[in-house]
């Protein structure tokens, strides 16, 4: 698997694709882009790289995480998936970007399908594990790839910390209660790469993140 991340919108968002290298089948996740400059910087790897956009996944459905989803729909014929807990996002995403001043242009797109924990998505050579990882917002997913040792986790960890819980419908207890469940038992090598920042590990947050010394 070839791994690429771009770094979109004013709130730093990590887009990550996700590549086959034999078939160049390419999943999205968190596609950020916002600005046409950003479409366009997405496109053109895209394309130079002769990428087949297959999936598009949603780790949740805070804006600064879909804004990309209608042009990839729209350009690549691909729609989103996530989860059907995070509705609520999509139904008040003006009234969202209104409150956090950002560029008002365009409306939501419906998710193209729902998935949940303990579901299994398969692209060539590619297998991701779906994990619920509700408290950063109740429909918060990540992607467990065991065979590429990695997990993708929106905004669930951080390095050194954790997702904000003071947004509508976030959960402090909730968000502590998902990593200690679902992330923490992964192997202490497993990689994660967030939704903002840099990429950690498992074994990493447990010696160092101060919000998990007593899970």
């Amino acid at each position: 698997m070839k791994l690429k991340k771009f770094i979109f919108n004013r709130i730093q968002v990590n887009t990550y694709l996700l590549t086959d290298e034999n078939t160049f089948e390419t999943i999205i996740i968190d596609p950020g882009c916002q600005s046409n400059e950003e479409k366009k910087i997405l496109s053109q790897y895209i394309e130079e790289n002769q990428l087949k956009i297959r999936m598009v996944l949603n780790t949740h459905l805070h804006f600064d995480h879909i804004y990309g989803n209608r042009y990839i729909q729209e350009k690549y014929g691909v729609g989103a998936i996530g989860s059907k807990e995070d509705i609520f996002f999509l139904n008040h995403y003006q009234d969202l970007l209104a409150l956090f001043e950002m560029p008002i242009d365009e409306d939501a797109l419906p998710l193209q399908r729902y998935i949940s924990d303990g579901d299994c998505l398969q692209l060539a050579s590619m297998e991701l594990h779906v994990l619920a990882v509700p408290g950063h917002s109740p429909g918060g997913l990540a992607f467990y790839m065991p065979k590429e040792n990695c997990v993708f986790v929106g905004d669930t960890i951080l390095e050194g910390g954790i997702g904000r819980t003071d947004l509508h419908r976030g959960n402090y207890d909730t968000l502590l209660n998902s990593i200690k469940t679902k992330l923490l038992p992964l192997p202490d090598d497993t990689i994660i790469y967030s939704g903002h920042g840099r990429s950690s590990t498992i074994k990493y947050e447990k010696l160092n993140n101060p919000y998990l010394q007593n899970l």
